[in-house]
């Protein structure tokens, strides 16, 4: 009877947890993503447990994707590694370039302001061997490197909360 007890209300304490703030477990991780928008503690379990069953928030938290970081601090990046994934050919002719539609929708998924977006283009453009390492370049390939790209430029440093 003392085990159930104690096993009870250790196994409440992450609940107490998670309904305490808006960075709880399930707030990044593929848990966060699956259950997006929904809110109440039955969905926050269900996030924390979809990133305890596949082991995917460890790896998200140290490599920093599905809305990890390693700085702590939870953000949401899924929609702009969600919109490179799906555009990755388009935004290769757009930085080879400089400009460009799917160059333009990034830059607004970034918050990119209107006048940084030359500065970015040019950057994207100058950079472009470095964000697409090669032809087949994997999605979290692609943003960890246009993180770093930004992180370089002290003046487009600060869109990196998007990404």
């Amino acid at each position: 009877m003392k085990k159930l007890l104690a096993v009870s209300v250790l196994a409440a304490m992450p609940l107490a947890a998670m309904a305490a703030g808006e960075n709880n477990v399930g707030s990044c991780g593929w848990g966060s993503k699956v259950f997006d928008g929904q809110s109440g503690i039955a969905p926050q379990v269900l996030a924390a447990t979809t990133n305890g069953t596949f082991g995917n928030q460890t790896f998200a938290i140290t490599t920093g994707t599905s809305g990890c970081t390693q700085d702590g601090a939870i953000r949401s990046n899924w929609k702009t590694a969600m919109f490179i994934g799906g555009n990755k050919l388009a935004l290769q002719r757009d930085m080879s370039i400089g400009s460009g539609e799917a160059l333009d929708s990034l830059a607004h998924l970034l918050g990119v302001e209107t006048q940084d977006r030359a500065a970015f283009n040019r950057l994207a453009k100058d950079n472009l061997a470095r964000i697409f390492p090669s032809e087949g370049a994997a999605t979290e390939q692609v943003v960890v490197a246009l993180r770093e790209v930004l992180a370089s430029d002290a003046r487009l440093a600060r869109y990196l909360v998007a990404l």
